[in-house]
């Protein structure tokens, strides 16, 4: 018994030699259990990663967690994915020298100035502490009976067979806003709430139309559990009542962890695969603008992940306005600023209103409750809801009236002052304005002699005074100098593409920062007009838009400067002939045609001056370092001259992507864009320009074989057939039913750019394009019938002869 006992201490203690830098080495990680007695510290396993335990099939570890240099914390680790599945308390950071201690009284805890952690089990019997296979830490008393285990506290993750029942909770790291949010089981069912002074519901698995109801039971959840590729919810008598399938792999061998992210939404990894998550797990909730702080606080989220502050509350470049800073302001003190209308808030679904009545009664009770900081109310419903903090708005529902809402401000902050301060203002305004204007006059007439004789102005002086003055307004994007961006561009040696408004050329700043630098042609504006429109454009940002950072605008130079993207434009990567040396997968192509439909999306709908792009081809969508699409060359339209026809027919555009109404000269709207979009969606499903003289005739043009294809029943054979593809993946056919709809000849048959992200997104039904019964010339469809270099009509030819082809040809690019 005596050697028995002195090889379980051999095996548990880590024997170190001192080295003479001070650090201690051990031997590997232990496996399995380790005894009381033991100890270890980072410093001692700094050779291991601070790993001194792992599962007896080292899926798991556990050990240090390096925070920063100096500080660490106990953690739980799966090492394939090296996703943390546990911590010990990430309020309690420890030093190298902190150590973790097996007492022989039972208790394990962190030791450093003070206790950071504790399982606080001293004075009953441990006998060991085991890593299972599961990754559940687990400490064991006689009969191996849990004594204690991780999977019963656990912090943001859950992993396959982990039971979280109800009085559990998972809590999320902190976001930039240092906001938490909470999982929890409550009033039988699921739920996530953000973490203010008050907590705000924002997502319940009872309100899931995704769930799938297993049993009759209208029992309450007490327990959840992963299993395989579901979420599986039960009564308090262990009856399965809800499933929550997450994933299409349904593989016995995976291994899966529900993670609640800093982002406010649980996302689902396959942790056998590595920490990614997979294209087809689903995140909850599913809608990035159903989450507390996707935006900053009181700015609106919309189109799926989209923020903008609201216009009225723009201040000093902070969307928030500052709230009452007491409550000891007294009634007439207090005030409402007006944030906006047609909102709506996610807590709103999970929220009972404070009263129902009118908005100037919800005035009144938010004025009166101290805690209420801002208000929303329903005119239709009359419901009204006050609230203590507040987090990002969405866009109501289409259809719906949405929520008006108000902040509580002090009257005196100068959001709005009373109607005699108002009075008070204006008299003090004017009698400013008067005196000013007849000090003016006096020194007019005082100084008119004087002033005529130096009446000429150097016209340099005053341009530069002007340029300062426009350099100034914050609006404004860098403005740099031809010779910096001679210098940058090497005298503009390296021509990294030509598009229709210019050539481009790669430049690098003195700090390394690669650009994109376009020489515009044909420029019909003046040097005013030009940095104008220039401040226009600069202003506009979105993750699928590039960014404009700086301009040039000297003598006749008028050049506009954009952030590199690596991965060039995307007519490089799709087609048959292109330069690039690797095939876009279809994951890749689909991501990237529905990053173009939001950034022109964007152009439409949310700029507070629609832009109409006016040249949406495979060449203005670039690609950057991870494939990510962003449109370029949008607004530049006003900036050249109609004169300028090299490479655009009647007004604007690129061959082969015009809207009929350009060729037949009628109006045009942001639905010439619509068109354009649906012939890149082509491009990108098929892999090929949408004219090549080296196909067959019958495929020569391709909008008129993807409609015949799609008519005969046979949408696989418009697909690149160079693609590996999914049988059963719906997004390709509906793909091509969103680019059938968008090249239609009418119109307002024409989808809006919101409404096709929408389609692409799999949120509506897309019905079936309209589809002409026959091709010949008895079509009535635009691209038979383009026009001339005069702009006139082209008269339909039948389609297998060569006359036909010819006219056709003049729809592709020169």
């Amino acid at each position: 018994m005596e050697l028995m006992s002195f090889s379980a201490i051999i095996r548990n203690l880590c024997f170190c030699v001192l080295l003479f830098s001070g650090t201690c080495c051990c031997g590997p990680p232990l496996v399995g259990q380790i005894r009381p007695g033991f100890q270890a510290s980072q410093m001692e396993w700094v050779d291991h990663n601070g790993r001194f335990l792992l599962s007896n099939n080292s899926a798991f570890s556990l050990g240090f967690y390096t925070v920063d240099v100096t500080t660490f914390m106990l953690n739980i680790i799966h090492t394939n994915s090296s996703q943390i599945i546990w911590t010990a308390d990430r309020r309690q950071l420890v030093s190298s020298s902190d150590k973790f201690v097996f007492e022989e009284n039972g208790n394990v805890y962190l030791k450093g100035n003070a206790t950071a952690w504790s399982t606080y089990t001293a004075g009953i019997k441990a006998t060991a502490m085991e890593l299972l296979d599961s990754g559940n830490l687990v400490l064991l008393g006689e009969n191996d009976k849990i004594l204690w285990q991780s999977f019963s506290s656990p912090t943001d993750t859950l992993v396959s067979g982990q039971e979280f029942t109800e009085g559990m909770s998972l809590k999320s790291f902190p976001n930039s806003n240092n906001m938490f949010v909470y999982l929890n089981i409550s009033s039988g069912d699921m739920i996530l709430s953000a973490g203010y002074q008050t907590p705000q519901v924002y997502w319940s698995m009872k309100g899931d139309s995704r769930r799938t109801n297993v049993s009759n039971s209208n029992g309450n959840v007490h327990s959840v559990v992963l299993v395989l590729n579901s979420w599986n919810f039960y009564d308090q008598n262990k009856t399965l009542i809800w499933q929550f399938v997450f994933s299409d792999n349904s593989d016995p061998n995976a291994l899966w962890a529900a993670i609640l992210g800093s982002s406010e939404s649980i996302r689902f990894v396959n942790l056998q695969k590595g920490n990614l998550v997979p294209a087809e797990a689903t995140q909850i909730p599913q809608n990035p603008c159903g989450v507390p702080e996707y935006c900053r606080p009181y700015e609106v989220c919309y189109l799926r992940g989209l923020c903008q502050c609201p216009f009225s509350l723009i201040s000093n470049g902070n969307c928030r306005p500052q709230p009452l800073s007491s409550c000891s302001l007294s009634d007439s003190s207090v005030d409402f600023a007006y944030i906006g209308e047609k909102l709506d808030y996610f807590a709103l679904g999970f929220d009972t209103p404070s009263l129902t009545s009118t908005v100037n009664a919800c005035k009144e009770a938010c004025r009166d409750k101290c805690s209420c900081t801002v208000l929303l109310f329903n005119s239709s419903s009359g419901a009204c809801f006050l609230f203590n903090q507040i987090g990002n708005f969405r866009r109501s529902d289409p259809g719906l009236n949405g929520y008006v809402s108000y902040m509580k401000v002090s009257s005196d902050s100068g959001s709005r002052g009373s109607k005699n301060k108002k009075k008070q203002t204006i008299l003090i305004a004017v009698n400013v304005v008067a005196t000013v204007v007849l000090i003016a006059g006096l020194a007019y007439v005082g100084f008119w002699y004087h002033q005529k004789k130096n009446s000429l102005v150097d016209y340099t002086q005053e341009t530069l005074e002007e340029d300062n003055f426009l350099d100034s307004l914050s609006t404004m994007p860098i403005r740099f100098s031809y010779d910096d961006l001679n210098r940058a561009t090497e005298n503009f040696s390296s021509k990294i593409g030509k598009g229709g408004f210019g050539s481009v050329y790669l430049g690098v700043l003195a700090d390394g920062t690669h650009l994109a630098v376009k020489k515009l042609e044909g420029i019909g504006q003046g040097m005013k007009e030009f940095r104008a429109e220039v401040s226009t454009i600069g202003c506009i940002h979105h993750v699928h838009l590039v960014k404009l950072k700086g301009f040039c605008a000297e003598g006749t130079h008028r050049l506009l400067v954009y952030e590199f993207m690596g991965k060039g434009s995307l007519d490089k990567w799709i087609c048959k002939n292109s330069e690039a040396n690797k095939i876009l997968d279809w994951n890749t192509r689909f991501n990237v045609a529905l990053g173009t439909a939001k950034g022109v999306a964007y152009l439409h709908e949310e700029c507070e001056v629609k832009i109409i792009h006016c040249d949406i081809k495979p060449e203005n969508v670039l690609l950057d370092d991870n494939f990510v699409a962003k449109v370029s060359d949008f607004g530049l339209a006003k900036l050249m001259s109609r004169e300028e026809s090299r490479v655009y027919t009647t007004l604007r555009g690129t061959r082969g992507y015009l809207a009929p109404e350009w060729i037949k000269n009628n109006p045009i709207s942001e639905k010439s864009d619509v068109y354009s979009y649906g012939v890149v969606l082509l491009e990108i499903i098929g892999g090929r320009k949408n004219y090549d003289l080296v196909e067959s005739s019958e495929k020569a043009h391709f909008p008129s074989y993807a409609l015949k294809k799609y008519e005969e029943g046979k949408p696989r054979e418009i697909l690149d057939p160079r693609l590996e593809f999914n049988e059963n993946d719906g997004r390709i056919v509906d793909a091509i039913k969103v680019a059938l709809w968008c090249i239609q000849d009418e119109m307002h048959l024409r989808p809006p750019m919101t409404k096709v992200v929408q389609m692409l997104e799999g949120l509506c039904v897309i019905p079936h394009p309209p589809i002409p019964s026959q091709f010949g010339p008895q079509t009535s469809l635009s691209f038979y019938q383009w026009g001339k270099e005069d702009g006139t009509a082209v008269e339909i030819i039948n389609r297998g002869s060569d006359a036909y082809l010819s006219e056709v040809q003049l729809s592709g690019p020169r």
